[in-house]
């Protein structure tokens, strides 16, 4: 498929834009994907050129994070353990459900986190204790956020740091930080299915990869910088947009 210009004008702006908010509380894919939609791209070609320019956007932050010590690694690769096996068994569920129960499911789903997280008080910062149960409710958020990755995505960085900030108990930009190790490993995975499938477009992705390495950085930064107020904002703010979306995509 050939590249224009105009498609470099959609793509590359969007992704810098989908990597910052990413990296800061999930949900980038919101503006990424359809980004390549949008430039053309059918569904397929879309979904892993858009996953190889995340994957790196993610790597990017989930290495300023590292560096910031603001992740739990431990028990993040815990969470990568059940994430795994987790995101296969939703793409098995999801090939056996109709598209318009998936949606009811998510309209009913979202709007009750979004409001649980507006009343919800911020973590405070602290160093954690972590214990055999703690350990094994990694391994369990891991598990069922990547079922729900799996299963449909949209929203998974956002869940997985609310998980490890509700069950795990880590500050909020810990679990920033932490989410994207385990982010990055389901979207290493998923890329890996999609460049053996030849569902890449390296012309347009690997510039679009580039623009997602600074947004990551850049998000990274602003979440490190501004702290968990700032973090929970934007987390709101994504899935408000994402009730909307999938609001407009049932009707």
């Amino acid at each position: 498929m050939a590249v224009t210009a105009s498609m470099y004008l959609i793509v590359l702006p969007l992704c810098f834009c989908a990597a910052v908010i990413d990296a800061i509380g999930g949900g980038g894919g919101l503006i990424s994907l359809p980004a390549y939609m949008v430039a053309g791209l059918p569904a397929n070609l879309a979904s892993g050129s858009n996953k190889l320019s995340a994957s790196f956007g993610t790597l990017i932050a989930a290495v300023k994070f590292l560096r910031s010590k603001k992740v739990l690694l431990l028990p993040a690769l815990f969470a990568v353990a059940g994430a795994i096996p987790g995101a296969y068994l939703g793409a098995e569920l999801l090939a056996r459900t109709p598209e318009h129960i998936l949606k009811l499911v998510l309209l009913s789903v979202i709007p009750f986190m979004a409001l649980v997280m507006l009343l919800k008080r911020n973590a405070p910062e602290r160093k954690l204790r972590m214990t055999r149960g703690k350990y094994a409710l990694c391994v369990l958020t891991g598990l069922v956020i990547g079922l729900y990755d799996g299963f449909c995505g949209p929203g998974t960085g956002t869940l997985l740091i609310m998980g490890f900030t509700w069950i795990v108990g880590m500050d909020t930009v810990t679990a920033s930080g932490s989410a994207k190790i385990v982010n990055l490993a389901s979207n290493i995975s998923a890329l890996i299915s999609h460049a053996l499938n030849g569902n890449i477009l390296f012309a347009l992705a690997v510039p679009a990869m580039l623009c997602a390495a600074a947004g990551g950085y850049l998000g990274s930064y602003l979440a490190i910088k501004k702290g968990a107020k700032f973090v929970r904002i934007v987390m709101l703010l994504m899935m408000i947009a994402l009730v909307i979306k999938l609001f407009i995509d049932y009707l």
